[in-house]
């Protein structure tokens, strides 16, 4: 078997995979916030469910010698 024809479907599986890649970046730039005011508001909404994990948590007892 030729080089040529061994590495002709790497170079078509290549080809689709840098497209699927290209698609993955486009999609996941479509999805982005665009108004500032929703980042702000989905790091608040994290920021509370952070602040309730740690207030749910339970603390260990330090002993002091």
């Amino acid at each position: 078997m030729h080089s040529e024809t061994h590495l002709a479907p790497h170079h078509v599986r290549a080809a689709d995979l840098r497209a699927e890649a290209d698609a993955y970046r486009l999609a996941a730039v479509a999805r982005r916030p665009r108004d500032p005011r929703d980042l702000r508001t989905r790091l608040g909404w994290t920021l509370v469910e952070v602040g309730l994990r740690l207030a749910a948590a339970p603390r260990a007892a330090v002993a002091v010698p």
